[in-house]
């Protein structure tokens, strides 16, 4: 049972012990930034990078798998590899890059928020190489492989377990719900060499901004 979390509540051990006995096997905590600065004003809560880090902590000293996830947006996108070094110097072993999905807050403020896709490669990149400094295992989530040249690897999709998502408002098959409805495929894909192993972008992404941005696999890579 993994909890998604902001990870806040677990700076807290008596809140971790509570999770623990009510069947808790993975924490999932969100780290946006690599100082209090990017993440609390990503999160809009004075003091969360430092309640966040302290859960993390808490978490491993538990002997709890922690897999982190980093949101990508344009106030961050840049300082991937800095979220990298802090995750390592807390010890974590497994971290994500996820793709900013466009619904809500995000949607409603889309160009200050989403970053162009062709702006998160080089950053993917230099964060990837500060993963292999450090033996994390880094994946990303939510950028199609067409911006992965190279790194196709590090795409999730492939290996997320079917799953069930259940929060206040109620449960969702989340594997259905992400090939069928959130995301898409656009002209660019009907050709792409390596269409079935790619879900595409969120579908908002392409709705706003276009599908030019995709360039198709001509063969698909070794």
């Amino acid at each position: 049972m993994q909890l998604q979390t902001n990870g806040r509540l677990l700076a807290y051990p008596e809140i971790l012990d509570a999770l623990l006995d009510a069947g808790v096997t993975e924490i999932a905590p969100s780290l946006h930034g690599p100082y209090a600065k990017i993440h609390d004003a990503l999160t809009r809560a004075p003091g969360s990078f430092d309640e966040t880090t302290r859960g993390i902590r808490n978490a491993l000293a538990r002997s709890l798998p922690v897999v982190t996830n980093s949101v990508i947006t344009c106030q961050n996108v840049d300082l991937l590899p800095g979220i990298i070094e802090t995750l390592a110097s807390l010890g974590v072993r497994q971290a994500q890059l996820a793709f900013v999905h466009p619904v809500g807050t995000a949607f409603e403020r889309f160009d200050d928020v989403v970053p162009d896709l062709p702006a998160v490669v080089l950053p993917v990149r230099w964060a990837r190489e500060a993963a292999r400094r450090h033996r994390m295992k880094l994946w990303t989530e939510a950028i199609p492989l067409c911006f992965l040249r190279g790194m196709q690897d590090l795409a999730v999709e492939s290996i997320i377990p079917l799953t069930t998502v259940s929060d206040l408002n109620g449960r969702v098959d989340y594997s259905e719900w992400r090939v069928r409805e959130g995301k898409a495929h656009g002209p660019p894909c009907r050709t792409c060499a390596v269409r079935m192993r790619c879900e595409g972008p969120w579908r908002e992404y392409p709705e706003r901004r276009g599908w030019r941005e995709m360039q198709p696999f001509a063969e698909a890579p070794a």
